[in-house]
């Protein structure tokens, strides 16, 4: 019908598509380019902050880099994101390198297409933005919808300290393969992040992807900690090692021991080393990715399931 074919020109895309997708993603594949060099870093690069957006690595690809995220299947380019060397998070005897992202781009649509979306999106975002509010700015907020073109797996994350114990999720998450450390970047006004600083142990729960609801409504205790873990809307079982509340049905379960955190811009960076990791079922796990990659398959026949 002709409003279908309109809609995109007179409605943003969603900023974010929720997605199902069996762990780990192998639908985009990101590379990390300096100075006549390439490395595979699907799995070596996280969001370390949001405000500036910051990407850490473990690698140390000189003062501006580039990284690229391409269709897994077809090599097609889907999105661009220039790198500013900000510093480097020693941690035992690894270190993480953190770039500031200057600049980015995508291909996901077609112009003038792609720049009318990006400015129908920053004008709902400037329009929705609550004074003294939290959020980047919609340049930013661009950016990072390319480092979601990897889609980013959805966890809960469980603390268990005397005092406090809590569950919430989180996205801004994932392994820096080469230092075989693994990265969480929560935003430093959380509950619990002075906790775990102190407990240094954490334990991640695998979603599965019909699980969303119930997970997006543990988001409230960013905030506030939970009060009590027979209040969970759903059964828990211990971790193996830790022995922390973890979510029964997850499709997996890591435990992670922190070696060092560090402020980040609006987030306190924690990297950590797997204690133990267990495989309890197989699935599809809930994945973030960004509006315009989900249009860009959709368009090519080859979405991701949403959910």
């Amino acid at each position: 019908m002709w409003k279908d074919w309109i809609r995109p020109f007179v409605r943003p895309l969603p900023q974010w598509s929720t997605v199902a997708v069996a762990p780990p993603q192998q639908v985009v594949t990101a590379t990390l380019r300096w100075d006549g060099h390439s490395a595979d870093v699907t799995a070596d690069h996280t969001v370390a902050s949001l405000v500036p957006l910051v990407i850490a690595t473990s690698l140390d690809a000189g003062p501006r880099p580039v990284l690229e995220y391409r269709n897994n299947t077809t090599g097609t380019l889907l999105g661009v994101l220039h790198l500013a060397q900000m510093a480097s998070v020693a941690s035992e005897t690894t270190a993480i390198t953190l770039y500031h992202v200057a600049a980015g781009g995508h291909r996901c649509l077609g112009w003038p297409l792609r720049s009318w979306n990006a400015w129908l999106q920053n004008r709902l975002m400037r329009k929705n933005r609550a004074p003294h509010h939290f959020a980047p700015e919609p340049a930013a907020v661009q950016q990072l919808m390319i480092a979601y073109l990897c889609p980013r797996p959805v966890v809960l994350v469980s603390v268990d300290a005397p005092g406090h114990q809590n569950i919430f999720p989180m996205d801004l998450i994932g392994p820096l393969e080469r230092s075989g450390l693994f990265s969480l970047a929560l935003r430093s006004t959380s509950a619990s992040v002075s906790v775990m600083r102190e407990v240094r142990r954490v334990a991640l729960s695998g979603i599965p992807a019909p699980m969303k609801a119930v997970v997006y409504k543990l988001a409230e205790h960013h905030k506030h900690p939970l009060q009590d873990w027979n209040a969970l809307p759903f059964p828990a079982r211990p971790s193996r090692e830790f022995g922390i509340p973890a979510v029964a049905a997850a499709l997996r379960i890591q435990e992670l021991s922190i070696v060092h955190s560090q402020d980040v811009g609006s987030h306190t960076l924690f990297l950590g080393r797997i204690v133990s990791d267990e495989k309890l079922a197989e699935g599809t796990q809930l994945h973030h990715t960004a509006g315009f990659h989900q249009a860009y398959r959709r368009r090519h026949g080859i979405p991701l399931a949403e959910v």
